[in-house]
């Protein structure tokens, strides 16, 4: 098994060698893309840029982070709008969803990569969400000119964090995000009405109880909220419970829930399960 010194230097020769001519890189803003652009930028100087989606599954708070991420690494921004609620296959929300967004996303990097004289467009998918319900993925691979350097290199997330330390980047403990989309269950049809309130009832509880991990997800108007296994302790107060019920319940929720059991990725999947 190679130690994080040997990873770092086949990740650093596997973006040389494919970013040579310049390369887009897909940024969200996250410890993945946003370390990937810090050391991309590192090694290719102005032949990587990084594009960010302005989009109605992402919060106006994530673009603005996105932005900050960017202007800290040093690395030129582009940010494009898209429009995910206009294809009916995202908006059916069935299980490979992803695959529908990230593929048109490609594509427009794609794109952009052309406009910008480069060749090559990188994506931060790592090597732990292999293991996980990952549609998206399908699109990265048969897409021409897109490439995984964690994938390629074997890097799991902890070990991202790590190199994200070792650069002193601002996003280094950030949890994993996902689009708000993730939150509504499969075949559940995705709205821009829904995707507003879960939004808007996240920003709400972080602001109430500063939860860093978190997750509303919306069951037909039932708020089930899923917030870190470590946070949990946050909601033990009973004046914290009211405000919280009482302003999601001002945003459209019929029912406002706890998951006793925290936060975890993929627990839409279950709702597969009931379908069965």
């Amino acid at each position: 098994m190679k130690n994080l010194d040997e990873k770092y230097a086949a990740l650093k020769r596997f973006i040389e060698d494919k970013g040579k001519d310049g390369v887009v890189i897909a940024f969200s803003g996250g410890v993945d893309s946003a370390t990937l652009a810090a050391v991309s930028r590192s090694i290719l100087g102005d032949k990587a840029i990084a594009v960010t989606a302005e989009s109605p599954t992402y919060t106006p708070e994530e673009l603005e982070q996105a932005k900050r991420v960017a202007k800290e690494i040093g690395i030129k921004l582009r940010i494009v709008q898209t429009d995910e609620l206009a294809d009916e296959n995202f908006t059916k929300n069935p299980e490979n969803r992803c695959y529908y967004c990230k593929k048109a996303l490609l594509l427009r990097l794609r794109r952009i990569a052309n406009e910008e004289g480069f060749k090559a467009v990188f994506e931060g998918t790592n090597f732990s969400d292999l293991t996980g319900h990952r549609p998206g993925f399908k699109a990265v691979e048969e897409t021409e000119r897109v490439y995984s350097p964690w994938v390629e290199a074997r890097f799991t997330k902890e070990e991202i964090r790590a190199i994200a330390n070792k650069m002193g980047l601002s996003v280094q403990n950030k949890p994993p995000l996902a689009c708000l989309a993730s939150r509504i269950p499969f075949y559940e049809r995705i709205t821009a009405e829904k995707l507003v309130r879960i939004g808007k009832a996240e920003h709400v509880i972080r602001k109430i109880t500063g939860a860093k991990q978190l997750r509303v997800r919306d069951h037909k108007g039932l708020a089930r909220i899923e917030v870190g296994r470590d946070e949990r302790t946050l909601f033990s107060n009973m004046e914290v419970l009211d405000r919280i019920a009482g302003e999601l319940k001002r945003l459209g929720f019929k029912y406002v829930t706890l998951d006793l059991e925290g936060y975890r990725a993929g627990s839409m999947l279950a709702t597969l399960e009931e379908q069965e």
